[in-house]
């Protein structure tokens, strides 16, 4: 009987593999025992770095709305708590968008927020 080899599956599968492997340098796009290597540590890398995108966005929006709250007299911090007290929820991103293209908004928003600021320092003395 002779040897069954699987060689269309076999092959497929391996110019898949060197198919993901375009662009990259020498053995690495050519030859399927370095490409698989290559390809499999690229794929690692991409599904790790598609959640670290989401954490460094954050960090991007929570600068630009630290830098664009604090002359008008609040920091990051007390202007989140702010929102919290008035009821305002809006995101990180909008509100960093906000801060970006249109000052006067950010402004407004801010105010609301220290006015809540106020309300719940004087509650707290009055309890």
């Amino acid at each position: 009987m002779p040897r069954a080899t699987n060689a269309p599956a076999s092959r497929k599968r391996r110019k898949r593999t060197i198919a993901k492997a375009k662009g990259y340098q020498g053995f690495r796009k050519t030859h399927f025992r370095y490409a698989k290597d290559a390809v499999r540590k690229a794929m690692t890398y991409a599904y790790r770095d598609r959640k670290v995108r989401k954490r460094t966005f954050r960090n991007l929006w929570v600068q630009r709305i630290n830098a664009a709250a604090r002359p008008l007299g609040i920091t990051y911090s007390r202007l989140i708590e702010g929102l919290d007290a008035a009821g305002i929820s809006i995101d990180r991103k909008v509100l960093a968008d906000l801060a970006v293209k249109d000052e006067a908004a950010f402004a407004a928003i801010a105010e609301q927020a220290k006015q809540a600021l106020a309300k719940k320092a004087a509650a707290a003395v009055a309890a």
